[in-house]
């Protein structure tokens, strides 16, 4: 067999990098918009620089998370329908260079991005440390049902958190925001994996491709999909009551988004497989960007009059049991 180095050159090493999934890290951009709500101060030259040098570092940490599980999961995407076109799954790449590479990617990464103060540092490293755990046998989250999804979208709070400790270093971001966009990223994997498995059509060949296809139905799926974007719109009411009732006028635009991503999801090869592909969809492209715009500008808005139409009264019955101080 003929040296795919030699034959292909470094592009292939280029391609597992998956560039064109850099965009995920727009996830990022709630952090930060939620750290200049908190201090309006950053609003400055210098902070645009720090969020350059944030971004970068992130990329290349994600990068290095697609490198490992393109090389580990080379074997499964000759199942799939359009993964097998992989470098890994065509045998285009040499596992040694591989691994190299996945080593390098992360220690540049993570390893920068203490530069940028510990709790960014932490939040990158943890990053890094979920695609070990997601791709590297025997954890190998992926191929269990439910922690599959739940372990990869945990990565959505990871890029609150990055875009957050990128701005502000000494302070946590509020965590129902944190937990809602978990369960938001949660919903949209699910959708992805109730796409893939109707596409492939073969549960035997499903099961070939992703492990977790065993345990997964259209019907388990589905059921899991509700509950993920149940948990994420409560959640992400606690926050937008607790903290910023303005944003509760951006409710129907939400829903209207997540409605539509659903509808995208059950299309006969439903392009939500591929996400990094949406923008080719222009309608929905835009109304997402426009939803985008409105929620992180409603942000910096206030309407004083929404305050007693939404007030929060405690409830006069005496609670039963008290846990903690």
């Amino acid at each position: 067999m003929s040296n795919p180095y030699r034959s292909e050159g470094i592009r292939p090493y280029i391609e597992i990098a998956r560039i064109d999934h850099w965009f995920k890290n727009a996830f990022m951009l709630l952090g930060v918009a939620l750290a200049f709500f908190y201090r309006q101060d950053l609003l400055t030259w210098s902070a645009v620089g720090r969020l350059v040098v944030a971004v970068s570092l992130t990329c290349i940490v994600a990068s290095s998370n697609y490198v490992l599980n393109e090389y580990l999961d080379a074997d499964m995407d000759r199942e799939h329908p359009t993964k097998f076109r992989r470098p890994a799954a065509r045998g285009a790449i040499l596992g040694q260079w591989a691994i190299l590479e996945w080593g390098l990617l992360g220690l540049i990464g993570f390893g920068c991005s203490f530069f940028l103060g510990l709790g960014f540092g932490l939040s990158a490293l943890a990053l890094w440390i979920m695609g070990c755990l997601y791709n590297i046998p025997p954890i190998r989250l992926k191929e269990l049902p439910y922690l599959d999804v739940l372990s990869e979208s945990l990565n959505n709070p990871i890029r609150l958190f990055l875009g957050w400790f990128a701005l502000v270093p000494e302070h946590l971001p509020p965590l129902s925001l944190a937990m809602g966009y978990w369960m938001m990223g949660a919903y949209f994997m699910a959708a992805k994996r109730y796409a893939e498995y109707r596409s492939i059509g073969d549960p035997e060949r499903a099961a070939r491709y992703r492990r977790s296809f065993r345990h997964y139905n259209l019907t388990n799926l589905m059921a899991s999909i509700v509950f993920y974007l149940t948990m994420g719109g409560i959640l992400g009411g606690i926050f937008i009551v607790r903290y910023k009732i303005e944003l509760i006028l951006t409710t129907p635009l939400i829903a209207g988004f997540f409605s539509w991503y659903m509808s995208l999801t059950l299309e006969e090869d439903s392009p939500v497989q591929a996400p990094e592909k949406l923008y080719r969809r222009k309608g929905f492209f835009l109304y997402a960007l426009f939803c985008t715009v409105i929620f992180l500008g409603m942000m910096f808005v206030e309407i004083p009059s929404l305050n007693p139409l939404f007030r929060v009264d405690s409830v006069g019955f005496p609670a039963l049991w008290r846990f903690g101080g």
